[in-house]
């Protein structure tokens, strides 16, 4: 690795430690700051970090391949995630604003009572332990292979802790306020390095002719369609056909932005129920754009490449594509940014991810996990104070995803696809549950619950049935699809509950014989 390289990396990491220490010098020092922010940071740094949170390294590193072998297709999914962000503005934000909740499970709550609330936040935790797991395993192999390339060989373990502690460090000691405003810079950080490989590969395409005829080549091979054909044979597994980007994406969207505390803990941080709207709003043209310009680079290697297959390359997976470029291609000192743009998008998420799982362990289970952590610290001698539980938690989990990401194995599959299928087992039983909740006030919490929890079992089955069988069912299917479950299983359990108590008020009113 050239010294310059070296050199940006470490001008990142103290840049960060430099934030994290003056963005905690500001926290009020309660637990509510610390997992809130006190509901007053501005709309477009919670618009960063939203972006910053759900793209990750899945995201940068992914799509690139993506745009190679398939061409724009992304952009498509980003219009789906338009459609959906405005109905959560409409529909969701008010209900959570208003309530000046820290949960968005809070409102499921209010109307079924507290086990549904802790189920919904019970399946969240699972979801983000293995979606998680597979972004931080995803956002490490990449660097340790870069690293191995450049001359510092580095094992798995040794990058999935530095990452790991390294984020435990400034989320612990900043919370929520921390991890927006680190986001928010480490969003930057790759999206620049995204417009500049944009940038230098066009002009390196032009300085060597080859632009004209390598772009008609892309046209003809369908690269810049946004869409793909809906034919008989792809309508079900193909993510990336106009109604599977427009309306699955939408619906996936809703889910993610209106039901998972993940994004929803950002949007709750807002000043107003405008800049919450104005956040989330601006956070579908951010992500648009990158994915935008990801997936033009992505064509662009395909063009400067002459269409040449991966494998020639010995490139096993499409995710391959952007580490070598930035090996190969780039020049000293962009590499490394692009290098501390891997470890940002990781660090991103990962630190998003242990605030908004401490945050729903400690708010939508009651008060016994608080109390159980303060009277084993006081069993040890230790005086607990305010951030003494959710810090500790948020230890906990990533030491639990530390253990996560060394299980898990990554395939030929791509890592972007991967994490939004795992997503989908509990994206679509819970928008179902969430949508009861606002336009069917007739079905019980025993059936919505009832439906919540057969539907888990249904998506699980689909998936592990599906992947045994070699049946593909595209990642943007998968909520409209969990959302037919939950409304079908709770409506059965309704008719079924319904005909129990009729029958013992027919029976009560026959007529007796003597």
């Amino acid at each position: 690795m050239h010294p310059l390289d070296r050199l940006v990396i470490l001008l990142y990491f103290a840049g960060l430690c430099f934030l994290v220490w003056r963005v905690s010098r500001r926290s009020a020092g309660s637990s509510r700051d610390f997992l809130s922010a006190h509901h007053d940071l501005p709309w477009w740094s919670l618009c960063l970090s939203l972006v910053a949170t759900e793209t990750s390294t899945l995201t940068f590193i992914s799509i690139p391949g993506i745009g190679y072998t398939q061409g724009m297709v992304f952009l498509g999914i980003a219009g789906g995630y338009f459609i959906g962000r405005g109905l959560v503005a409409l529909w969701f934000l008010p209900r959570y604003v208003e309530g000046s909740m820290t949960s968005a499970y809070t409102v499921l709550g209010a109307r079924y009572g507290a086990p549904m609330q802790r189920l919904a936040s019970g399946a969240f935790l699972v979801t983000r332990f293995m979606a998680e797991s597979i972004r931080l395993l995803a956002g490490a192999l990449p660097i340790v292979w870069l690293f191995t390339q450049s001359g510092l060989p580095v094992g798995r373990w040794s990058v999935l802790s530095a990452i790991l502690v390294f984020t435990l460090f400034y989320t612990i000691l900043g919370g929520l306020r921390a991890v927006v405003w680190s986001d928010a810079i480490q969003l930057g950080i790759y999206g620049f390095g995204a417009v500049f490989c944009v940038v230098y590969v066009w002009l390196g395409m032009a300085g060597h002719g080859v632009a004209g005829q390598g772009w008609s080549m892309a046209v003809q091979s369908g690269k810049l369609a946004v869409f793909h054909p809906l034919t008989a044979q792809n309508w079900l597994g193909d993510p990336f056909t106009l109604a599977a980007s427009l309306f699955g994406g939408a619906v996936l969207s809703i889910a993610s932005h209106g039901t998972d505390q993940l994004m929803v803990q950002r949007i709750l941080a807002a000043r107003s129920l405008r800049e919450a709207r104005m956040a989330l709003i601006g956070s579908a043209v951010v992500v648009a754009a990158l994915f935008g310009l990801l997936s033009l680079l992505g064509v662009q290697l395909w063009v400067a490449r002459a269409g040449r297959s991966l494998a020639v390359d010995h490139m096993m997976s499409s995710d391959a594509l952007f580490p070598h470029f930035m090996i190969e291609a780039l020049p000293a000192g962009i590499a490394g940014l692009l290098i501390a743009g891997v470890l940002s998008a990781t660090m991103g998420s990962l630190s998003s991810t242990l605030n908004a799982m401490a945050g729903a362990s400690l708010t939508d289970f009651g008060p016994r996990p608080r109390r159980w952590i303060e009277q084993a610290m006081h069993h040890i001698g230790y005086r607990p104070g305010p951030l003494s539980a959710p810090r500790f938690m948020t230890l906990l989990w990533g030491a639990v995803l530390l253990v996560g990401a060394a299980l898990f194995t990554m395939g030929s599959k791509s890592a972007v696809v991967l994490g939004l299928t795992i997503a989908g087992w509990s994206y679509g039983p819970t928008l179902g549950a969430f949508l009861c909740a606002l336009f069917l006030p007739g079905l019980g919490a025993r059936a919505v619950m009832a439906g919540y929890v057969a539907s888990l079992a249904c998506m699980a089955l689909v998936l592990i049935v599906g992947q045994l069988r070699g049946v593909a069912i595209a990642f943007s299917w998968l909520v409209p699809l969990g959302i037919l479950f939950h409304l079908g299983a709770a409506g059965l359990y309704r008719a079924l509950a319904g005909q129990r108590a009729a029958r013992p008020e027919a029976a009560s009113q026959e007529p007796q014989r003597d």
